[in-house]
């Protein structure tokens, strides 16, 4: 067994041609988590880190169920929302740009295709990682029907993790549109991984729809593979009564410049009954055209792989199932979840989703991962840029649980956010960019937000007071 299939038994908890055969769906319902975080290597902790992170919030979520959006968005149906102001009791205490930060959960499957060998079958296997990583990086999403903060013009974050290799910088570059860029690079030279998001949510009178504008970036810098998508759709269910419940939907695209390989996504909308609810399935496809594998699972659960022609023979065998669960007559009733995987025998596992802490439904879904981003240890606070978010006060005031305190200082903010642009306005003053600057995407020519550098520098002493 060579180095690369030891990593990958490492991360998989399997072995590198170990299949399946005869497995079932109730073989994996309550299947344990593999636990493939690489541990730290004992380095010193990160400057802005904490070697021990934190697994719950200083107080639980504040209940909902009094409270009603039905007044505020009920002359907005399919219009855009990034301008309407919604109660906080509906937000959750991340900002936007520690919500995007998440995309960086699974980071050991980016790890895992840098250290891949340049062989043409380890070049397959990179691919595969990849597609997990795109798959994972929205799984946190599960759940979590709390809106982020909208971050502030200028409005910044960044997370350092020794343990995982890298170092992210995320900067909130314009308002109106709102668009915020990040920046994620390996501690060792692997990759880059970054883009820009412009979410736009739309009020369909029963659910919000996000559709997450912009191009994700992931350059490979060890074997000069860069790969570009964008995410699914995500719709919040339920908004005005009954249970709140999230889908993610649409056709995910993820393309090799380098070789010319294409991954096709196709996150399943729920349907009708419910059968298809958090479903994935897609192939990797050459520049041929000839498809070299088949991916299948739940952005929910795990991700597995197996040969197309395993996949077709099986999907033939099959037999035809009445479908159950909800009927029809409304798509915005939460369906019964009655069965996870059917794992095909002759697969092999990609990615399984970690577990939750215990307390999670109570601390707004939160994984043990989102549990840390806004975590302010003391110390901190003079390392860190005056514009990271970990500093402004009305998140603070929600996540200790003063939900007026936090209503106070949301709406002072805002109101000294527009007075500042007022003030800009008179004197004629365009607003600059510190940390990215507006360009073209190199690999697909569209407009991005490209990293100019230097923030690690940490020379903070002419930015904006924004808090």
């Amino acid at each position: 067994m060579n180095n690369d299939d030891e990593f990958y038994d490492a991360v998989t908890g399997l072995d590198s041609d170990e299949s399946y055969e005869g497995a079932s769906e109730a073989s994996f319902k309550d299947a344990g988590v593999y636990d493939v975080t690489p541990r730290s290597n004992g380095s010193t902790s990160p400057e802005n880190g904490i070697r021990k992170r934190r697994t719950t919030l200083p107080a639980p979520m504040f209940s909902r169920n009094n409270f009603s959006v039905w007044g505020i968005l009920k002359k907005c149906i399919g219009l855009e929302l990034s301008k309407i102001t919604m109660p906080i009791v509906f937000n959750e205490p991340l900002s936007f740009l520690q919500r995007i930060t998440e995309y960086m959960e699974h980071t050991y499957l980016i790890n895992k295709a840098c250290l891949l060998s340049d062989s043409i079958e380890r070049m397959q296997v990179r691919g595969l990682c990849v597609s997990a990583f795109a798959v994972s990086a929205v799984a946190s999403q599960w759940d979590r029907t709390g809106k982020p903060f909208n971050p502030l013009l200028g409005e910044t974050y960044e997370l350092t993790r020794e343990d995982q290799g890298y170092r992210l910088i995320s900067e909130q570059v314009s308002h109106h549109p709102p668009v915020s860029a990040f920046h994620a690079e390996s501690l060792v030279g692997d990759f880059v991984f970054h883009g820009s998001i412009y979410p736009k949510l739309k009020f369909w009178g029963k659910s919000v729809e996000a559709e997450p504008k912009g191009t994700i970036t992931l350059e490979l810098l060890k074997h000069g593979e860069v790969y570009t998508w964008t995410n699914p759709f995500c719709c919040v269910h339920n908004v005005i009564l009954g249970k709140l419940w999230i889908e993610q939907y649409g056709t995910v695209e993820i393309l090799n410049h380098s070789t010319g390989d294409k991954c096709v996504l196709n996150f399943k909308p729920c349907g009708m009954f419910g059968k298809e609810l958090h479903r994935v399935e897609g192939y990797i496809q050459d520049k041929s055209k000839n498809k070299l594998c088949v991916i299948y699972g739940k952005w929910t659960e795990c991700m597995w792989s197996v040969d197309p022609q395993t996949y077709e023979s099986n999907k033939k065998a099959e037999k035809k199932e009445e479908p159950e669960g909800v009927d029809g007559d409304d798509a915005d009733n939460m369906p019964e979840v009655l069965e996870t995987v059917a794992v095909i025998p002759g697969s092999t596992l990609l990615w399984r989703i970690s577990s939750r802490p215990q307390h999670s439904a109570q601390m707004y879904n939160f994984t043990n991962f989102a549990m840390s981003l806004n975590e302010l240890e003391p110390g901190m606070q003079a390392t860190l840029a005056p514009t990271d978010c970990r500093l402004r006060p009305d998140i603070r005031a929600m996540e200790n649980g003063d939900m007026d305190q936090a209503s106070r200082e949301k709406a002072r903010l805002e109101e000294k956010q527009r007075s500042a642009r007022k003030d800009r306005s008179k004197d004629e003053e365009e607003w600059s960019t510190r940390w990215f600057q507006s360009g073209t995407n190199p690999y697909t020519s569209s407009q991005d937000w490209l990293y100019k550098g230097g923030y690690f520098d940490r020379k903070y002493s002419d930015l904006p007071d924004i808090y």
